[in-house]
């Protein structure tokens, strides 16, 4: 059987109602073109101050109000979600944890899966990012049982470490959901490359669902800027489907035969040593 997925692209901020409204209308917009499992992007309730993540974070698979929302739209809408960057409470009380969520279309909660990499850099354009300050991390790799099948969590900077796919792969993965917030000084030259590249080894297909624009908060201030651009690759690396610029979805179709045939025709999986 073929399956239509999506992945969403908003900008969210500080503003926690206006985010999730941005969340309800862009899935709703994928549901429409046909997508029956949405890729939701990190920091998709909250992107703003580091240390006012804590008073958004909430227990997982509990949950509070902002999941509570989100397993409301997935009824409503009759869709499986996967929730990028959902703000969850840590052992540590000084930090939280950026956690994958898969909220199935009866508003029950499946797999969780926390952020292994965090991503601590200081960029050309001034930009410093540390998130292991505010964010505990995650050590095991999560693959969730979906509509689609054996869907491959991660969490943006995690793109970066092949390593972690190999092991999603390795546990029956067919397609890697990368929910992403990519600055836009990386993105521009490696989201691209480092989305194929994954598709292309691990013979999977790709959903990353992106941030896009300038994050400007409430008061007005705000320089963090992501690239954008979430998109569809299918196990050859071709791009089936992408957002462009600002607001929107992309939506293709996952077919797991077009899987098992890549992975017939160059059997590269099989051919590991290491």
């Amino acid at each position: 059987m073929t399956f239509r997925a999506g992945v969403v692209q908003i900008t969210s901020n500080d503003d926690v109602e206006g985010n999730l409204d941005a969340v309800e209308r862009t899935v709703r917009r994928a549901v429409q073109e046909g997508a029956q499992l949405v890729v939701v992007p990190e920091c998709f309730a909250f992107l703003g101050r580091e240390e006012e993540k804590l008073a958004v974070a909430e227990p997982l698979p509990r949950g509070g109000p902002i999941l509570e929302r989100c397993r409301a739209l997935a009824r409503d809408q009759g869709v499986e979600l996967i929730l990028g960057g959902f703000w969850e409470q840590g052992d540590d009380p000084r930090k939280v944890r950026n956690a994958c969520v898969q909220v199935r279309s009866d508003g029950t909660v499946g797999a969780i899966y926390r952020k292994i990499h965090l991503f601590d850099v200081d960029l050309a354009d001034g930009t410093r990012l540390q998130e292991s300050e505010t964010v505990e991390p995650g050590s095991e790799p999560v693959v969730a049982d979906t509509l689609l099948g054996k869907l491959g969590l991660s969490v943006c900077y995690d793109l970066r470490f092949p390593e972690l796919y190999r092991k999603l792969v390795d546990r029956g993965a067919i397609a890697l959901a990368v929910p992403a917030a990519f600055t836009l000084t990386t993105g521009k030259d490696h989201w691209h490359v480092l989305l194929r590249a994954r598709a292309i080894e691990q013979q999977c297909y790709v959903l990353a669902a992106a941030q896009t624009g300038r994050h400007l908060l409430r008061d007005g201030s705000g320089r963090r800027q992501s690239y954008g651009h979430a998109l569809i690759a299918d196990p050859w690396g071709v791009v089936l489907a992408q957002c462009g610029e600002g607001e929107g979805c992309a939506v293709a179709t996952i077919d797991p035969e077009v899987v098992r045939g890549v992975r017939a025709q160059l059997p590269a999986l099989r051919h590991r040593r290491l």
